[in-house]
């Protein structure tokens, strides 16, 4: 049995396997296939493999020296599905992101100084490039801090994400159909990429609250049937296609805030409803959010985001992403997102995929 070099680490509130691309098989279905043992798909408990049975836990990171004059290293995200042999490079991971600069620098692949680093990460599957700053230490990533975000039950070291011009990065532009408001089964919806394709609607014209527990959504067979209908029409809307078998565009239901935040959110990723918020699917949500006239500027917290910043509640807490754009210009014009994350190595070691 060969075993493949493999880096499990946190990145915000998701959890992967990094790789070197080197690593790697060259040819997409040979890595994929590797890719699909190695988390132990298709079986919803994964069990014969290092992936943790749901959507957040059954990812991948595959990094390289970048020859971009733009970027010190390309990031490829891919999503493993749990219960079906698949792979899809169709969407980025902004929580894995968190975790890209710090494995570059382990692997060797850059070397640092001083008390903090800037690494420039090219995302290739959106073709954009974000900056991720973290504390270093003898030329080494600093795991241990004092930043908490929810849905992770400890501190760790701050992580600074920068995202520039990342707006359409899959769909082609912010705001795919060119309007802030469109309608799906009789549903008003946002459909916008800002780093991430997501369909936002508000929760009581889908028959529901927006307080629900995850469990209690993914228990609720008319609406995942209801969601999965306008999600396989806004995918053809925004120019991905035919999206039966991807993992976008993500599902966002936005109610007012209850917890101190300016609305509240419950997402679907696609089928099953995420516990928190991804990265840049919160970035996208609190752009909707901004926009005069659609869904999520009806039910967000009067006043909220005259600074840019946008406080998304979600079922295990709160994501805070500040955004600069225009919309005094048509289409909006979205410039810059920053967010705070942390990461953390987990294990180092090697990786034995069962054999086919």
């Amino acid at each position: 049995m060969v075993g493949v070099p493999c880096m499990v680490m946190r990145g915000g509130t998701s959890k992967g396997a990094f790789f070197l691309s080197n690593d790697l098989p060259a040819d997409p279905a040979e890595r994929d296939a590797l890719l699909i043992a190695v988390m132990g798909s298709p079986d919803p408990r994964q069990i014969d493999g290092i992936g943790g049975a749901t959507p957040l836990t059954s990812k991948v990171a595959v990094i390289s020296d970048s020859a971009r004059s733009d970027a010190d290293i390309d990031y490829l995200f891919l999503q493993v599905s749990v219960d079906q042999a698949l792979v899809s490079d169709r969407q980025n991971c902004g929580n894995l992101l968190a975790a890209t600069a710090q494995f570059a620098v382990e692997r060797g692949l850059i070397v640092v100084t001083g008390p903090s680093a800037s690494v420039r990460v090219y995302m290739s599957n959106t073709n954009s490039v974000a900056t991720s700053t973290f504390p270093v230490d003898d030329g080494l990533p600093v795991y241990v801090g004092a930043t908490a975000i929810d849905g992770v039950p400890r501190t760790a070291a701050r992580v600074q994400l920068e995202f520039a011009e990342i707006a359409g990065g899959s769909c082609g532009a912010l705001l795919p159909t060119g309007s802030a408001i469109d309608r799906i089964d009789g549903v008003a919806v946002t459909m916008v990429d800002n780093g991430m394709p997501v369909v936002v609607m508000r929760a009581t014209d889908l028959g529901i609250t927006g307080a629900e527990t995850p469990d209690k959504l993914d228990s609720n067979d008319a609406l995942r049937a209801r969601l999965e209908s306008i999600r396989l029409q806004a995918g053809q809307l925004m120019g991905l296609g035919d999206v039966t078998e991807a993992t976008v565009p993500k599902l966002t239901m936005v109610s007012p805030p209850t917890g101190g935040g300016d609305l509240s959110t419950r997402t679907f990723i696609p089928h099953r409803c995420h516990e928190a918020i991804g990265v840049l699917g919160a970035v996208s949500v609190a752009t909707a959010a901004l926009l005069p006239g659609s869904p999520a500027a009806d039910v967000v917290r009067t006043g909220a985001g005259l600074d840019g910043i946008i406080v998304c509640e979600h079922p295990t807490g709160s994501f805070t992403a500040t955004i600069d754009i225009d919309t005094s210009t048509n289409p909006p014009i979205a410039r810059r997102a920053d967010i705070i994350r942390t990461a953390r190595k987990l294990m180092d070691g090697v990786v034995f995929p069962a054999s086919p």
